[in-house]
């Protein structure tokens, strides 16, 4: 990861929650989206293939409540930081039995940065004092995303 993307995520981190992050925690964070990128798009794909169509749609997507207002945080986050454009680039598309629409492309960078606005925040919630994630932190924080996504 460039150095400027480096800088931005530990911004990032720092405004959504006080968080000081490491590269560590950068690689760790890369594995969240990943895995929780597949999983949207896999019920995505789902919902899509049960209304009988062949391309997956936004709202195909298992959006929350909570989600789509850490969505519109990190909407206003990104206005200072200008992280969507690494988020983009980051943002993985796996292989799915439907394609992806135009829109969803479009959306997903905006998803990916209200994950991570959700993420930072589990954190602080796990420990209010916590000021740079451990191993242990992160692996509460998937556990916790893994019941709910």
């Amino acid at each position: 990861m460039p150095v400027l993307a480096i800088e931005r995520f530990e911004r990032f981190f720092r405004a959504a929650a006080s968080l000081d992050v490491d590269k560590n925690d950068l690689k760790r964070y890369s594995d969240f989206v990943d895995q929780k990128v597949y999983d949207l798009l896999l019920i995505a794909q789902a919902t899509a293939k049960a209304n009988g169509r062949d391309v997956i749609a936004p709202h195909d997507l298992p959006v929350t409540k909570g989600l789509q207002e850490r969505i519109h945080e990190f909407r206003n986050l990104d206005e200072k930081i200008e992280l969507r454009p690494i988020l983009d680039a980051l943002t993985p598309r796996p292989p799915l039995d439907l394609a992806l629409g135009d829109e969803t492309e479009r959306r997903l960078p905006g998803i990916v940065g209200g994950l991570s606005v959700a993420l930072a925040r589990t954190f602080k919630i796990m420990d209010p004092e916590l000021k740079n994630p451990q191993t242990a932190h992160w692996e509460g924080a998937l556990r916790i995303f893994n019941l709910l996504l």
